[in-house]
């Protein structure tokens, strides 16, 4: 049973291009369900919009379920300023200088997608000198530019633009000789394709998992309540498959799957944890434990809402989380690899 990493980045690649800020996801999911539906995997939409695809096992009562979150960080307008540029808040959390500069879309309730650029309000060294180094960057100093010929808040309106349109920034994907895949929402996309690659490495193989297992595409995990409503009721087990954050004081690593054994919501399932790290020994994936200081997952969302699970979260190396993301084949591969050994653990 092998993974197929070119089916994998390309459903990355793709998916990466889909515009997706929390709220705004309906074209990312029925992209995923589109990828199950070819697989020939059952899958359903939840009333909260997520997406659950399942495949049968042997064991019907007690099931496993691996999640990974289909929503990215984003914005919307919070006001349409008389200078014709935009103030955005925040959807998800991020720094606001880590989006300077960057391209983005504004979606209109109509339809309608008008590009622009996410700009200091005294942008040009030119006009403002010391200034422009010196001003902190927050929602009060930032403002998008339009792409288009507007002179004030009369002008942007009659372009369809109202406060509450969602803003998506440009991802700009890259994947390189070397084997890194650089883009902005590489949390939590690249570990959705994961969950995409295990189900067609099952379904190629032919062999039914020992458990019946779950692939739940959440819509809501930036925010903070992902899946924390609508698991299957036989659930036991719960693997959210995010990305590992490397940094100083981290073993995380991009060419590796981190098994977390906890984070700012607590720990893990200590005996999961431990059988996670002998199926990587048993099945020689390359794998680091860490501990995540500012983090939590769909399985925290889970677990905070009262399901009785028992939780674990793995997930490859994702350089510069929330901000100029990057990761590299082996770690998606590698946390591929260790996810199937689980879904078909015994």
């Amino acid at each position: 049973m092998k993974i197929n990493m070119t089916y994998m980045t390309d459903h990355l690649k793709e998916l990466l291009n889909i515009p997706s800020p929390t709220g705004f996801t309906k074209e990312a999911v029925v992209y995923s369900k589109q990828v199950f539906d070819d697989l020939g995997v059952e899958s359903k939409l939840t009333n909260k919009g997520a997406l659950i695809a399942t495949i049968p096992g042997d064991n019907t009562a007690d099931h496993r379920l691996l999640s990974a979150h289909v929503d990215t960080l984003g914005g919307m307008v919070k006001e349409i300023k008389g200078n014709g540029r935009l103030k955005l808040t925040q959807i998800g959390g991020y720094a606001w200088n880590s989006v300077e500069g960057e391209y983005c879309t504004v979606h209109t309730a109509d339809g309608k997608e008008i590009t622009g650029t996410i700009m200091l309000t005294m942008a040009s060294s030119h006009v403002h000198g010391g200034k422009l180094s010196d001003t902190k960057r927050t929602a009060d100093t930032m403002e998008v530019r339009l792409d288009e010929v507007v002179a004030g808040k009369d002008d942007v309106k009659k372009l369809g633009i109202e406060v509450g349109d969602f803003v998506s920034f440009d991802p700009r994907v890259q994947h390189t000789a070397s084997g890194y895949i650089k883009s902005r929402h590489l949390d939590d996309k690249a570990c959705v394709a994961t969950l995409f690659a295990m189900a067609e490495a099952i379904v190629k193989s032919g062999k039914k998992p020992p458990h019946t297992t779950h692939f739940f595409i959440s819509n809501f995990e930036e925010v903070g309540h992902g899946s924390s409503a609508s698991i299957p009721a036989e659930t036991r087990e719960f693997i959210a498959v995010d990305m590992a954050a490397p940094g100083d004081g981290q073993t995380s690593h991009e060419e590796k799957v981190t098994i977390c054994a906890k984070d700012s919501s607590g720990p893990y399932d200590y005996e999961l944890k431990q059988r996670l790290v002998k199926l990587a020994k048993g099945k020689d994936v390359d794998y680091v434990i860490d501990i995540y200081p500012y983090y939590g997952s769909d399985a925290s969302a889970a677990l905070r809402a009262g399901w009785e699970i028992r939780a674990g979260l793995i997930g490859p190396g994702v350089d510069a989380s929330h901000s100029f993301e990057r990761t590299h084949e082996k770690g998606l591969m590698a946390t591929a690899e260790l996810g199937l050994a689980y879904i078909m653990e015994k």
